[in-house]
């Protein structure tokens, strides 16, 4: 994780002063002295919700746990509007995770590596991961909570205009279109909280979806209500144009050969999400969708592989139920390595 001098806490050893995003990061160094430590009963990987609420459940459980993630917060930073996550009517994104990175750094201390897992092995007694720095950890039990990431359209100008007027779900680009006609693609919940971000930024904004509106209702309820909101239900993109950049959109009727071009300015695309799990597909069962196939206590077909949030068949991809199967999958996992201890001394 990057530690500003300023902000962090300083210790000395042989020498050389360390600083640290925690007093839990610098205790377990003074108590250790090195990082030498590679072998672990857990390991979480994924630093999203389900795996952050894992890593503090393996905390409270005292559980010998490692999280490898290469960053914290998951999809849940680019949620602006975030309604009845317990204990909050109303809390964004950003504010979420930094309260769920206070709970693992500060209140339920857990040893993290800031990187990413490349690789996962399946050896006697337990499982191997190698990381991108070229480290590797051996645990007893996994949970895989890597999420997932933003679907493409993969439509010819795509590519060109990214970041040059289109972006995904990007809510600081939103600045990009103020005073100028936008579009929108996607009919879901992700979709429509742009619009709602962009209804008083933006003069127009056209939104494209291959279906009618999946949203909520009460959110499909209030941007209906927007004067500048007008939808094109039934669409698809068929290309974007533009020169240095994105300056029109051209979309087709679902089942018709006649196009519209829209001029716009800028385009964000909110068209769904696809699981991270090919990290985990050589050792588990992945469903049509390639999420990964879990029983009730999140366990995979793999004994010892335990997986929880949006990388899973679990119903619903909302953050406080990826949240609570993070919590389960802790849970189960403990009770995993309970049984493999009976095992043992029987």
């Amino acid at each position: 994780m990057e530690v500003r001098a300023e902000e962090a806490l300083a210790a000395e050893c042989d020498g050389v002063t360390y600083y640290f995003c925690s007093e839990g990061c610098r205790d377990k160094f003074l108590q250790e002295k090195t990082c030498a430590r590679t072998a672990f009963d857990l390991i979480i990987i994924g630093g999203g919700p389900a795996g952050l609420t894992a890593a503090v459940y393996a905390a409270t459980l005292k559980m010998e746990a490692l999280l490898v993630a290469k960053d914290l917060g998951g999809q849940a930073v680019d949620s602006t509007k975030i309604e009845n996550y317990m204990g909050f009517d109303f809390i964004t994104g950003p504010e979420l995770i930094e309260k769920f990175k206070h709970q693992i750094l500060h209140s339920h201390y857990v040893d993290h590596r800031m990187c990413e897992a490349e690789q996962i092995e399946a050896q006697e007694n337990g499982f191997k991961i190698t990381t991108s720095e070229m480290e590797t950890y051996t645990t007893k039990a996994l949970i895989i909570a890597t999420g997932m990431t933003r679907r493409r359209l993969g439509v010819p100008g795509e590519k060109e205009f990214l970041r040059k007027g289109i972006f995904y779900g990007a809510v600081q680009e939103l600045s990009f279109v103020e005073g100028e006609d936008a579009a929108v693609i996607g009919g879901g919940n992700s979709a429509l909280q742009v619009v709602e971000n962009l209804h008083t930024m933006a003069r127009k904004i056209h939104l494209i979806s291959t279906s009618e509106l999946t949203a909520d209702p009460v959110v499909v309820e209030r941007v209906t209500c927007l004067p500048n909101f007008h939808p094109y239900l039934g669409y698809k993109v068929a290309e974007f144009t533009g020169d240095q950049t994105l300056t029109g959109i051209t979309i087709r009727k679902k089942a018709e050969t006649e196009t519209l071009s829209l001029p716009v300015k800028g385009a964000f695309i909110a068209v769904g999400l696809e699981p991270n799990s090919s990290l985990a597909a050589p050792l588990v069962k992945l469903n049509p969708q390639r999420e990964i196939m879990i029983h009730p206590d999140c366990s995979t077909s793999c004994p010892g592989i335990f997986a929880a949030g949006d990388v899973t068949d679990a119903f619903g991809k909302r953050i406080i139920i990826a949240s609570g199967e993070g919590a389960k999958a802790a849970l189960a996992a403990r009770q995993y390595l309970l049984n493999l201890r009976k095992t043992v001394c029987v």
